[in-house]
């Protein structure tokens, strides 16, 4: 399976990137400062000590329930082995997801099953990339009902949800490994660190999956990430960030009607959306700006657009209007 993803690629950072699902109010100062005063000279404590207690605080959860990874991806192949060394065969993910999930399955053999019932590891994004919707109710009773699977919820998005709530209450999540990538809500996706939660009675498996991680798999700089985020600075200007993405993605919508294109609902800071031409990724990117393709989420012929700055909106308008009118005369 090839790798697919938003953001720079071999042609650079695009000016104006709707392909990201990044903040596009950041990077956050308060954690930018953070990160720039971390000191590269010397390794973090290899027990992340200060930072574990800090994410357990914020979260108010037990010290042992943290374990520190070197990014999302890291711990979904992390996640996915040790399931694998345990026996696992049957992974239940959602249809439209993000690629690593079924990537790590892959690599390890791993049957994907039809029915959440029939797994032994699964995955659940809310909200969920592409389409930034919520999980289904009946997916979750059937998956937090099977005793026997464990069930991994990805957090990327939650901090952006900028309507509704998860379907997952406190008592669910308490039983299910929560895995928080902040980089994405911080606007700062070049700094690679991320945590899980595992759940209140998986002690032993904390024991199991730090037994499977390399030496220090986070650095200073991720390390100052990460303890940012468990301040209440950095959780106000958040707060602040959601309610400039959601004007944002009134106007991304309001523009995309115009255009006639057809956009599915969402309630995060990203859609998914079809244009009524074809769109040449190519042409777009001669204007600075770039889309992402959801052929790779199982989506053909739509996009996955990101609330974006006024200034990027218009470029995004532009760059439309113009490759447009290029093919129809």
């Amino acid at each position: 399976m090839s790798l697919a993803h938003g953001g720079p690629d071999a042609l650079g950072t695009p000016r104006w990137d709707f392909s990201s699902n990044a903040n596009a109010c950041g990077p956050c100062p308060m954690t930018l400062e953070a990160v720039n005063q971390a000191e590269p000279g010397h390794y973090p404590d290899p027990f992340y000590t200060h930072l574990r207690y800090a994410l357990a605080e914020h979260h108010r959860v037990e010290t042992w329930r943290i374990i520190v990874a070197a990014s999302a991806s890291e711990f979904i192949q992390r996640i996915t082995a040790w399931k694998w060394r345990e026996g696992a065969k049957k992974i239940w993910i959602p249809r439209h997801a993000y690629g690593d999930y079924s990537r790590a399955a892959n690599a390890w053999g791993m049957q994907q099953v039809d029915r959440p019932e029939q797994a032994e590891l699964a995955w659940l994004c809310d909200p969920i990339s592409p389409l930034g919707q919520s999980e289904s109710n009946g997916v979750v009773q059937a998956l937090c009902s099977h005793a026997s699977c464990t069930v991994v919820l990805d957090c990327a998005y939650e901090p952006l949800r900028l309507k509704g709530s998860s379907v997952l209450d406190s008592r669910t999540t308490s039983g299910v490994w929560q895995l928080w990538s902040p980089n994405k809500a911080l606007g700062l996706t070049g700094i690679r660190a991320a945590y899980a939660i595992a759940p209140a009675d998986a002690q032993s498996h904390v024991v199991e999956l730090e037994q499977l991680a390399p030496s220090w798999p986070v650095g200073v700089h991720g390390e100052a990430m990460l303890l940012s985020w468990t301040q209440t600075q950095t959780q106000a200007w958040i707060t602040d960030s959601r309610q400039s993405l959601a004007q944002w993605m009134i106007d991304l919508l309001h523009l995309l009607d115009r255009l006639d294109w057809q956009c599915q609902p969402s309630n995060a800071h990203f859609l998914c959306a079809r244009p009524n031409v074809n769109v040449e990724p190519t042409e777009l990117r001669s204007y600075g700006v770039k889309l992402r393709d959801s052929a790779s989420f199982g989506l053909p012929g739509w996009w996955r657009l990101s609330a974006q700055k006024p200034e990027a909106l218009q470029a995004l308008e532009n760059a439309l209007i113009q490759t447009s009118q290029f093919r129809m005369f």
